[in-house]
C-alpha cells in the first residue's frame, strides 16, 4: 500500500486531481467529506460540539449551522482549536477504517486541504501538492465559485503560503495551465505511484 496526502490551496484544482486519481483507481479518502459526516446529526461528534459552542450552532432542524459556526471560529485561533480538538481525532479515526478497508496493494490517496497547515506531511508516505499562481487561484474562485474579490483573497491568506506547501512536496502539479495540461502530470505520478505499491506488496 502506498498512502499518499494530497493538498493544494484553495483554488488550485486539487479536487480535479483527485477526481483523476479515482478514475485511475485508487482509494479516494476525503477529510472534507469525513469532517462533515462525523458531525451529522445524532453523531457524537455534534454532540461534543453543541457541549462546546451552544444549541445556537444549530439549524431548526438540529443540523450543524456551518455559517453560524464559522463566524465563531473565523478568526478566533483559541475557539478554532476547539472545534479542531473535536473534529480532527473523529476524522483521523474515520480515515483510519477506511484505509484499513484497501487492499494491500492499493494507492490511497488522502486528499487533506489542510496538510500543511495542521503539520499532517509526516503522517504519510508521499506528498502532493497541487500548485497554481496567487493570481490563477483568484480568477477561479472568481470566475467558477462565484466568490467576491475580497472573500477569496481572505480565504487564501488563510491557509498556508506556497512555499510552506512546496516544501514539504515529494511531488508537485503545476495547474496553472488548462485542464489538458494537468492530466498528463496526473498519469505520470500515478504511474510512479504503482511501481511503488507494486514494489512494496512484492516485498511484504
Amino acid at each position: 500500500m502506498v498512502r499518499l496526502g494530497l493538498t493544494g490551496g484553495i483554488g488550485a484544482g486539487k479536487s480535479e486531481v483527485a477526481r483523476l486519481f479515482t478514475a485511475y483507481g485508487a482509494v479516494l479518502i476525503d477529510s472534507d467529506r469525513i469532517a462533515r459526516e462525523v458531525v451529522e446529526p445524532g453523531t457524537r461528534g455534534l454532540a461534543a460540539v453543541v457541549a462546546e459552542f451552544g444549541p445556537g450552532v444549530l439549524t431548526a432542524d438540529g443540523a450543524l449551522d456551518r455559517p453560524k459556526l464559522g463566524g465563531i471560529v473565523f478568526g478566533d485561533q483559541e475557539r478554532l482549536r476547539a472545534l479542531n480538538g473535536i473534529v480532527h481525532p473523529l476524522v483521523r479515526a474515520r480515515s483510519a477504517e477506511l484505509e484499513a478497508g484497501a487492499q494491500p496493494d492499493a494507492i490511497v490517496v488522502h486528499d487533506v486541504p489542510l496538510l500543511v497547515e495542521n503539520g499532517m506531511a509526516s503522517l504519510y508516505d508521499l506528498v502532493l501538492v497541487v500548485d497554481a499562481s496567487a493570481e490563477t487561484r483568484l480568477d477561479r474562485l472568481v470566475r467558477t465559485r462565484g466568490m467576491a474579490p475580497e472573500e477569496a483573497r481572505s480565504r487564501m491568506a488563510a491557509q498556508a503560503e506556497r512555499a510552506e506547501r512546496l516544501a514539504v512536496a515529494d511531488f508537485v502539479i503545476d495547474n496553472d495551465g488548462p485542464l489538458e495540461e494537468l492530466e498528463p502530470q496526473v498519469s505520470e505520478v500515478w504511474r510512479q505511484l504503482g511501481e511503488r505499491a507494486a514494489a512494496g506488496h512484492r516485498s511484504d
